[in-house]
């Protein structure tokens, strides 16, 4: 997990406790799984002995770092800031430990209670000063944005991120003893300004680690999908849809996951490359990762489920694991089968199950083909035997009161969804 770190970085760890930041952005009420490689650190770090601070960048996040960005992002207004703070917090409380007494306790601050009254000319006049145009304009984050495109250039506002980070920096080590700052190798720029604030204000020592940029071997971005990034909170990528992730990364990437987003020993991860090796179909690297990462964001029971919501429709579930689903679960298993739309009206009454599948949705062209397949067992509804076409189907049906899943032979399936 480790890119880059200032020489004394082991030996300030092994010295003595040492509290730790890592910024995170709130732009978003929920963190994704880019997010998670930070929060592991800390994680390990609280595991080490030494005390994880989180830094919510209420003001950064007003700004902006132009780091590994083309353009300028949309800012934020405070209410909303705040609001994706207790958020975050609440999840950050499955990996960190807030609550205890101990002095390695987790710590969760907000950059925007030190910067909301420190004033424009406060703040030139005392922080400004320490570093000079020539040193922020060699830092790489700057470089890139400058000469990626003359026209759009860069505001004076993101310019002086750096300066905000660092000062951030300063803070933490005047005010809550932090020595050290740790994010991405993309934060390198802005983490060393930090500590070169802190020797020129204080002639104190400060630290800075870098993990690498994860990145998936196809060369696509990692934690995004056709539907866009993969959250820790399940409103918006359900635990299902967050273990089918982890589940069907690529071998490649299993094995270099599986060391930053468990807590597994190297002797364990071992076994199961060895095991991999012997047998890939198997898959033991990208079971074992996406068991251990669910359980870690959602809970046993999310685990569970989502691995009964796998066999329903690649194994021989049965109806009662399918009326266990819960509505998101259940069209996040069947995205991307053939659906159709009925009237609830016409199901009122009872309607036979032939006149639906041919007239109301056309999962069968003819009455006749359709009751061909019945009789040779071929047609399931919710998981059942379709024991004769005209059997008559009512809203007793219904999953969730709103959906039938029809089955045309093994794999082909369809949804009828009730409106």
């Amino acid at each position: 997990m480790i890119h880059d770190m200032m020489p004394g970085t082991e030996e300030q760890l092994q010295k003595e406790l040492t509290s730790a930041y890592v910024g995170i952005d709130p732009t978003a009420d929920s963190l994704h799984i880019g997010h998670l490689v930070g929060v592991m650190m800390l994680r390990h770090f609280q595991h080490a002995g030494h005390r994880p601070i989180a830094l919510i960048g209420g003001a950064t996040g007003m700004i902006g770092d132009p780091s590994m960005k083309s353009a300028e992002r949309n800012l934020l207004d405070e209410a909303t800031l705040r609001y994706n703070q207790d958020c975050i917090q609440k999840q950050l409380a499955r990996f960190l430990d807030f609550e205890s007494h101990a002095p390695h306790a987790a710590k969760l601050v907000n950059n925007y209670d030190w910067m909301k009254d420190y004033s424009f000319l406060g703040f030139i006049r005392d922080i400004g000063k320490m570093i000079t145009v020539n040193y922020m304009m060699a830092k790489d984050s700057v470089k890139k944005r400058l000469s990626s495109d003359a026209k759009t250039g860069m505001s004076f506002t993101e310019f002086s991120y750096q300066l905000l980070q660092g000062y951030d920096f300063l803070y933490l080590y005047e005010h809550e003893g932090c020595r050290l700052q740790m994010g991405g190798s993309d934060q390198w720029g802005n983490i060393t300004t930090g500590t070169e604030l802190i020797r020129r204000k204080t002639g104190g020592e400060a630290f800075a680690l870098t993990c690498p940029l994860i990145t998936k071997s196809d060369g696509g971005k990692f934690g995004k999908t056709e539907s866009g990034n993969v959250w820790l909170d399940r409103r918006y990528t359900s635990p299902y849809e967050f273990y089918q992730f982890w589940l069907n990364v690529s071998d490649e990437d299993a094995g270099k996951y599986i060391k930053i987003f468990t807590a597994l020993s190297r002797e364990e991860i071992a076994a199961l490359k060895a095991e991999q090796a012997v047998a890939p179909h198997l898959r033991p690297l990208q079971k074992r990762l996406s068991r251990e990462v669910t359980v870690m964001v959602h809970s046993q029971e999310d685990y569970d489920a989502a691995v009964e919501a796998s066999t329903i429709l690649f194994g021989n579930a049965t109806s009662e694991s399918l009326k266990k689903l819960d509505e998101d679960t259940l069209l996040a298993v069947f995205e991307g089968v053939p659906q159709f739309e009925i009237s609830r009206d016409g199901l009122t009454a009872g309607i036979k199950a032939i006149d639906l599948c041919t007239e109301k949705a056309a999962i069968f062209p003819s009455k006749g083909e359709m009751r061909k397949l019945v009789q040779s067992g071929g047609v399931s509804l919710n998981k059942e035997k379709l024991t004769e076409p005209e059997q008559v189907i009512t809203p007793e049906n219904l999953l969730n009161n709103k959906y039938l899943l029809f089955q045309r032979g093994k794999k082909n399936y369809f949804l009828v969804i009730v409106k």
